[in-house]
């Protein structure tokens, strides 16, 4: 059950809806199920909510917002790398904050990764939470250097989400990297995509 009086109706709602995902699955997201989860009488769910569609648009946009929050303080945005050892930290130590404390979200994000898949509405807004973190490290990676900092982008985030992946609902699951061994793995490959240097203009990341 969600708890918290200061959460307003739609978080609380929504949080409730996260919660039963990681917990039961998409089978187990009803307007009732909610209701129950959340502590609210029957048909507030429905009330802010009316359709499947519009209660899994409300899940995915409280997640993201919940998922920034995990990435730093504040907005929940990236802080700036202080080269590659900065820009490693700054990653290692957000993974690590999912795996150690935020492991329904990811299950509750995986949920919903397949439905999007199956619903071309919520895939549109799927894609446009997800695209906030992919941004931030595109420029985090232009700004130091990168030659292709879209396609290593998508190197780097793909890592990510893999390691995340196989560490929560995968052949890792009962395996926590560290956070020093998520640093390195993390190292390991932003050398590997900036041996070639930096490109024009930017500054190298040592």
């Amino acid at each position: 059950m969600v708890t918290g009086t200061r959460a307003s109706r739609p978080a609380l709602v929504a949080d409730a809806a996260i919660g039963l995902l990681a917990e039961r699955g998409l089978r187990g997201l009803t307007h009732r199920a909610v209701d129950e989860a959340a502590g609210l009488p029957q048909g507030s769910t429905s009330n802010l909510a009316r359709t499947r569609a519009a209660l899994l648009e409300l899940t995915v946009r409280r997640l993201a917002e919940r998922e920034r929050a995990v990435l730093g303080p504040g907005d929940g945005a990236l802080p700036p790398s202080g080269g590659l050892d900065g820009l490693a930290d700054t990653l290692a130590t957000a993974l690590d904050g999912y795996l150690s404390g935020h492991r329904r979200l990811l299950v509750a994000r995986y949920e919903l990764a397949l439905e999007a898949t199956r619903r071309p509405e919520l895939r549109a807004v799927y894609d446009a939470q997800g695209r906030v973190f992919r941004d931030m490290v595109e420029a985090m990676l232009g700004a130091a250097g990168s030659r292709a900092p879209e396609r290593h982008a998508l190197s780097l985030v793909a890592w990510c989400d893999g390691v995340l992946f196989s560490c929560t609902a995968g052949s890792f699951h009962t395996v926590r990297p560290s956070r020093r061994e998520l640093r390195e793995g993390i190292r390991e490959l932003l050398s590997g995509m900036l041996a070639s240097g930096p490109r024009h203009g930017a500054a190298p990341y040592e």
